[in-house]
């Protein structure tokens, strides 16, 4: 991860920048898996961890060839107006480094009842409400990408935790959304 390449959603009065982001990180996700490369990480630099907002600024990370190879692609179709792209720039030497990865809240009572019943046939929806009642909900503060699952077709939110930035690099791979639970990106 020498290299990273930053992609800035520009103010539209049409479509919030919430919006945009969640459609960018959509596009990325398709491309990642289209190329089934487990070498690119991202980051949101902006990002407020208390705040459900993800920010305006999205970084991608990995070696100045696979970012070309990003580059290459035309997975940017339909947001060349509404985004700023940057040259692909090598990383700061002293930048730190940090963990980017999703948590998953169960925070659907509803969801939670209805995987019971599919999982647990002849369970009745006032059964499956006694064994997840209301007050199973979590809530987190954490910021989310708002994404729609192309195997379901259900929207979901991608909660997303940027730990605490550390001296040491981390290897290891990400997933196609850019994310992992042990690699670290470096963080400036």
């Amino acid at each position: 991860m020498d290299h990273y390449l930053d992609i800035k959603i520009l103010p539209d009065p049409e479509f919030p920048a919430p919006t945009l982001m969640n459609a960018l990180f959509a596009k990325l996700h398709r491309l990642l898996v289209q190329l089934d490369t487990k070498a690119i990480g991202v980051s949101f630099p902006k990002v407020d961890q208390g705040h459900p907002n993800i920010g305006e600024l999205m970084r991608l990370h990995g070696s100045g060839q696979g970012l070309e190879q990003l580059q290459n692609q035309s997975w940017l179709k339909g947001m060349r107006d509404h985004i700023e792209m940057s040259a692909i720039t090598p990383v700061p030497d002293n930048a730190q480094h940090c963990r980017v990865k999703r948590i998953q809240v169960k925070s659907s009572a509803e969801r939670l009842r209805r995987r019971y019943q599919k999982r647990h046939p002849g369970v009745t929806e006032q059964e499956a409400k006694g064994i997840y009642p209301d007050t199973v909900e979590k809530r987190t503060p954490l910021p989310y990408l708002q994404l729609k699952s192309e195997s379901t077709g259900q929207q979901f939110r991608l909660f997303l935790e940027h730990q605490t930035p550390q001296q040491q690099m981390v290897a290891g791979e990400f997933n196609s959304y850019g994310l992992s639970s042990t690699a670290t990106i470096p963080w400036f």
